[in-house]
């Protein structure tokens, strides 16, 4: 069981929802935190919400997670402000809401980037430095879509099984350099990613989902997020019922299938 205490950590998706919460329950823990996110005014909002103490510790770090190849300078000003990384958090990321017919190749590509290509390539320039110090952690916010297909988030499924395939392939080469790997797969959690999400044409979707909106607290999902590092879980489900889908997949996968089938398809214009 590794507390997280005095600890250095650096969070994506920093600025709003989950990520945020992290920032303001790591804070009070006295962690030092790199928050990063594309809009450098969001993050010193949250930044300015923490005390006085905490916010010595707290350092701004803007970075725009579709630019791939310029998340190296990103690294570069992290070990800057910190020597070490003892714990990554990818969870910057965006949803969807089309069709698979009615989705550009762009936005398919845009997705992958942002929610899997990023983590890929800011944990392979973090994991150097904690394969040297023999210890780290490495949490990945994925979902349940993470698990199981669902219409209207091909892309954003896909990208989400990526991050499996591969962080459960690098957990496995790293347990014997004290590097451990969560994967937390939410469901329907109450933040604005249905309101971000991308349309067929990359367009924002700009509304709410009801089962969003009724969904589980942000900070209730950062606790458990929080909760499943300190106690080294591979891999955690929290939402409400729809962490159910997980498991009749898995047992009864023909019901399942017609179950999703059912599932209302409402075209996004």
């Amino acid at each position: 069981m590794t507390k997280l205490i005095n600890k250095t950590i650096w969070i994506t998706g920093a600025s709003s929802g989950i990520g945020e919460q992290l920032t303001y329950q790591l804070a009070k823990k006295g962690n030092r935190l790199i928050i990063s996110a594309r809009r450098k005014d969001a993050l010193e909002l949250v930044k300015s919400n923490c005390d006085d103490t905490a916010q010595e510790k707290i350092h701004v770090l803007p970075l725009d997670l579709s630019k791939v190849d310029a998340l190296d300078d990103a690294a570069k000003k992290a070990f800057e402000i910190h020597e070490r990384i003892d714990v990554l958090v990818n969870n910057g990321g965006i949803s969807q809401r089309s069709l698979v017919s009615e989705t550009g190749f762009d936005v398919d590509r845009r997705l992958m980037d942002v929610n899997f290509f990023s983590a890929i390539k800011l944990t392979k320039l973090v994991l150097p430095e904690m394969i040297k110090n023999n210890s780290g952690h490495i949490l990945i916010t994925s979902s349940l879509v993470g698990k199981f297909g669902t219409p209207l988030r091909s892309s954003y499924s896909a990208s989400k099984h990526a991050l499996h395939g591969f962080f459960e392939a690098l957990a496995a080469e790293v347990w014997e350099n004290n590097i451990f790997v969560t994967l937390f797969c939410g469901g329907y959690i109450k933040t604005n990613i249905s309101i971000n999400a991308v349309t067929g044409n990359g367009t924002t979707h700009n509304l709410m989902d009801e089962n969003q909106s009724n969904g589980k607290s942000a900070e209730d999902a950062a606790k458990a997020m929080i909760k499943a590092v300190e106690q080294n879980k591979r891999e955690v489900y929290f939402g409400g019922k729809e962490v159910m889908g997980v498991y009749l997949k898995r047992f009864m996968p023909g019901l399942f299938a017609k179950m999703i089938r059912k599932m209302k398809i409402r075209q996004v214009q």
